[in-house]
């Protein structure tokens, strides 16, 4: 893991901004792409069994788990967004400010369907659509974002890592 010094403070801010933004524009693109040519919960098989895309809504957390209380996950998106952005500065290694970009992508594009999508704001729906097997939730990219860099930060820090890497 390389420490990053405090003359690229700019640049980490830019990788950081970089990867957030690549992952809402994937999110976006892609749910766009789900509603404009898919009907809602009817599955396309993709890849056989492996891969389907069904179009749901979604008003419960990541993989519709939780309540349908889309307000309540509003507020928790948005502190979480500010929370990520707060802590780009401390982040000393490429490493965190990798996954720190792409949990604020994965955050940042599921609040966007909550602030802007029927039944309108703060309720809007989340587009989900893509399908695994094993009775598994569909989801979106975002949630992919989301749980991956989440078990990869569970992960430093059950290995010993401090949130952020170490100081410089």
């Amino acid at each position: 893991m390389k420490n990053l010094g405090t003359n690229s403070k700019a640049k980490n801010k830019y990788l950081f901004l970089s990867i957030a933004l690549t992952v809402v524009f994937m999110d976006q693109l892609t749910k766009f792409l789900a509603v404009h040519f898919l009907n809602p919960y009817e599955p396309v098989s993709v890849l056989g069994e492996v891969l389907h895309f069904t179009l749901a809504f979604n008003s419960k957390a990541a993989f519709s788990i939780g309540p349908a209380s889309t307000w309540v996950f509003t507020i928790i998106s948005t502190l979480a967004s500010l929370a990520l952005l707060w802590f780009v500065p401390k982040f000393r290694s490429r490493d965190w400010l990798i996954l720190g970009g792409f949990a604020l992508g994965g955050v940042a594009g599921n609040l966007i369907d909550r602030l802007v999508r029927s039944p309108g704001f703060p309720n809007g729906h989340v587009v989900d659509f893509i399908q695994i097997p094993f009775n598994f939730p569909v989801f979106n990219i975002a949630d992919m974002a989301i749980t991956i860099s989440a078990a990869l930060i569970a992960l430093k820090v059950i290995r010993g890592e401090r949130i952020g890497g170490k100081s410089v």
